[in-house]
């Protein structure tokens, strides 16, 4: 049997590590969205991607 193929590509660039608050410096998901992508829908990982992107546009690592 094979794994389905996420329905949205992965936010990871192979940088993981987690802060303080749980959230990969790397990609900005947290520990548990990280564990769970492979098995959440389109639009639950939809919902990620809008939660990733908010907490790198606040991240201090980022030039905005």
């Amino acid at each position: 049997m094979t794994k389905a193929k996420p329905q949205v590509k992965s936010p990871c660039v192979n940088i993981c590590f987690l802060n303080e608050e749980d959230v990969c410096t790397g990609c900005y998901r947290t520990g548990k969205e990280i564990s769970l992508w492979g098995a959440m829908n389109k639009a639950s990982q939809l919902a990620v991607m809008k939660k990733v992107r908010e907490r790198e546009a606040k991240s201090p690592f980022v030039s905005n």
